[in-house]
């Protein structure tokens, strides 16, 4: 049998014989097609204001809580921080290192010992504490950074003068108490982070400073180390990760976040909260009160928290801001935070 096969129709043939045209669906326009990746191009959009207004801007960043010991939050975070590079913030992180220190004191056998919510810190317990941090934590994030690219640089804060301090000794009831090496900032030098920022780096920075009152080292609070550096560096935001949502309007009786607050209003909440909240809320204080536009604590169980406080309306943490922003949030008043 032959096989036939319409011929296409010529010139001249009836149009009527041709196959219909297809006719686009109402609202669609010829030739379109509806791609998968859509959703993705609009969340970018949707980032675009926020990447405007903190383009340029420096960020420092307190990298600490379950962040620093879960290896999935751990990448999570370092992604974060080699995205807010490339889309052209500044990031600076600061970090510390509370259990790496207390698991090698504990090899050592030395006693892990806190007063006033600070680490008792003998001669032998610092030297624990500067190999910890500069030699292991401070490596592994570095390490972590740099899988996305040559872009950290990890240094402590006694390079290049970076932090100063002198002994620190806090009041337990009434008085004065000597609790070891564990100093003060007293001085900030920024030479060494401005020149790394200004080369497309990333500087790590850890918690230890130089002594301004003899020749050793001082062990300093990272929250503190952070809120020091991100005033002296004019910072647009300090972001503070820790392991709680963050200030809470009724606790326990309510587990609402307060999302945002004033410095006078966070002033006023620190004699209620927390022994180990309290570094991190007089960090934000410092920070807003010394020129940097917000301090934000945030949860850092949550992976990508970074991105989402800061290019979403959907922040997940408690923002502190100058006392001049008309914006307050009236549950602030009786704000309590979990204990920790």
């Amino acid at each position: 049998m032959t096989e036939h096969t319409n011929p296409a129709p010529t010139e001249g043939t009836d149009p009527a014989a041709a196959p219909p045209a297809a006719v686009p669906a109402p609202g669609k326009r010829p030739g379109a097609r509806r791609h998968t990746a859509l959703p993705k191009a609009q969340t970018l959009i949707e980032a675009l204001p926020w990447l405007t207004r903190h383009h340029g801007k420096t960020v420092v960043i307190k990298f600490g809580g379950n962040a620093m010991v879960d290896d999935d939050l751990k990448a999570a975070f370092a992604q974060d921080v080699v995205f807010l590079r490339h889309a052209g913030l500044r990031p600076v992180v600061v970090h510390g290192g509370g259990p790496q220190i207390s698991a090698q004191l504990d090899r050592h056998g030395l006693v892990s010992e806190f007063r006033a919510g600070l680490r008792v810190t003998t001669p032998e317990a610092m030297d624990v504490v500067r190999m910890v941090l500069a030699g292991q934590v401070q490596r592994e994030l570095v390490g972590l950074l740099n899988q996305h690219g040559p872009l950290a640089v990890g240094l402590t804060g006694e390079d290049a003068h970076t932090l100063s301090a002198t002994r620190h000794r806090p009041r337990i009831e009434g008085e004065l108490v000597d609790i070891g090496r564990v100093g003060e900032i007293t001085a900030t030098d920024t030479g060494a982070i401005e020149a790394l920022l200004a080369d497309g780096r990333i500087p790590v920075v850890s918690s230890i400073a130089r002594s301004a009152d003899d020749a050793h080292v001082y062990n300093v609070n990272a929250d503190t180390a952070a809120a020091a550096l991100a005033a002296a560096l004019g910072a647009e935001t300090l972001m503070v990760l820790t392991d709680v949502e963050g200030l809470y309007e009724d606790w326990p009786h309510s587990d609402d976040v307060i999302s945002r607050l004033t410095a006078a209003e966070l002033e006023t909440l620190l004699p209620s909260l927390a022994s180990g909240m309290v570094p991190k809320m007089e960090g934000c204080l410092h920070a807003v009160r010394n020129g940097v536009r917000t301090a934000r604590v945030i949860d850092g169980r949550v992976p990508h928290s970074i991105l989402l406080e800061i290019f979403t309306d959907e922040g997940i943490g408690t923002m502190v801001v100058p006392d001049d922003d008309r914006r307050r949030t009236p549950a602030a008043s009786t704000a309590q935070e979990v204990p920790v």
